[in-house]
């Protein structure tokens, strides 16, 4: 009975994220003589501590927000599940020695991780989005080696070793397309991580820098006002928490749609 209006909400959601990719509108534009002011049928959100327009503002943080969480999901994705794959096809001593390698990563939280490459680089969107892929490689890579174990051992995989496919070939055209499914779900979860964690990198001033919109800075630069304007906190903290919530809501669904598809098998 909750599946339409769960759906729904994704929906609405996901177009306001196509929005704000989409949206076209200078969020720099100062105007100091309505400083702080409620959301109006001039400003819609209203305006920030410079008069500049939240709800641009809010459209540009979110695609860079959106961004930010797709590129790392690419540097992440593309390293954790070379890494994971050639692991678990190779076996051996390549897996003793890249498991290790992992381990070294997981010993340490992957917050810090990125906490402290962003505070000994420049802050700026790329510094952030390789740190944020620095600790986001290891759950694709982990995920990538236990299903490419499980279907190395497939009948078809050893039928296609006999006939003198070749390893490469193998792995390209029969490997990946059967641990592609639970890395899709992996990838939505990455991305609703990326985004939070951007955010917090920028809340503490070692993320994306002003004047450059992001939610994370605007959570920043509205928590001196949130007596005066509640709004400036408000606005971007819930749409943080709508999408952040949304991608999560996505990727359980996809997992339980894939769970269901494991057993019917």
């Amino acid at each position: 009975m909750f599946r339409m209006p769960w759906f729904l909400f994704a929906f609405v959601v996901a177009i306001l994220m196509v929005t704000a990719v989409v949206w076209k509108g200078d969020p720099y534009t100062i105007a100091l003589d309505n400083m702080l002011s409620p959301p109006s049928a001039d400003y819609l959100l209203g305006t920030d501590e410079l008069g500049r327009d939240l709800l641009t503002r809010l459209m540009s943080g979110a695609t860079l927000s959106v961004y930010v969480g797709f590129c790392v999901l690419m540097l992440a994705g593309v390293i954790g599940t070379v890494v994971g794959v050639v692991s678990g096809w190779f076996g051996g001593w390549v897996d003793m020695l890249l498991m290790r390698v992992t381990d070294i990563f997981l010993s340490f939280p992957g917050v810090l991780i990125a906490i402290c490459f962003a505070a000994l680089t420049a802050p700026d969107v790329k510094n952030v989005i390789f740190a944020l892929g620095l600790m986001g490689w290891v759950s694709f890579a982990r995920l990538a080696r236990v299903q490419t174990m499980a279907v190395k051992k497939q009948e078809y995989i050893q039928a296609a070793r006999l006939s003198g496919v070749s390893g490469f070939v193998i792995v390209l055209f029969y490997v990946l397309p059967n641990i592609a499914a639970p890395l899709i779900v992996e990838s939505v979860f990455t991305i609703a991580g990326a985004m939070l964690s951007e955010a917090g990198l920028s809340f503490l001033g070692i993320g994306v820098q002003p004047p450059e919109a992001s939610l994370g800075a605007m959570l920043r630069e509205g928590a001196r006002y949130m007596l005066m304007a509640p709004h400036l906190v408000v606005v971007p903290g819930v749409t943080l928490m709508l999408l952040v919530f949304t991608l999560n809501l996505v990727g359980d669904k996809l997992r339980d749609k894939l769970d269901k598809a494991n057993l019917q098998k």
